[in-house]
């Protein structure tokens, strides 16, 4: 499994609606509200045949709320 981190800007007042939209589509490890730049900073894991950048359009991008999404792509966990 490969794991990658998603920082997501929401509409204004809808951060607690989209994260709760990503919890209970059941396809994030881990959601967390931030301060800053970006309202979410949300864990995911794939398989390493899988396309995260579809993952991200079709799954995350879709979630009403969402007004710009961050990838970070993670190599190695220590």
């Amino acid at each position: 499994m490969r794991a990658f981190f998603v920082q997501i800007k929401c509409d204004l007042g809808k951060s607690y609606e989209v994260a709760t939209a990503i919890a209970d589509a059941e396809i994030a490890s881990e959601i967390y509200s931030t301060a800053g730049g970006w309202d979410l900073l949300v864990k995911f894991y794939l398989r390493e045949e899988e396309d995260v950048g579809r993952f991200i359009a079709e799954k995350v991008q879709t979630i009403p709320g969402i007004r710009d999404t961050y990838t970070i792509i993670t190599f190695q966990a220590f």
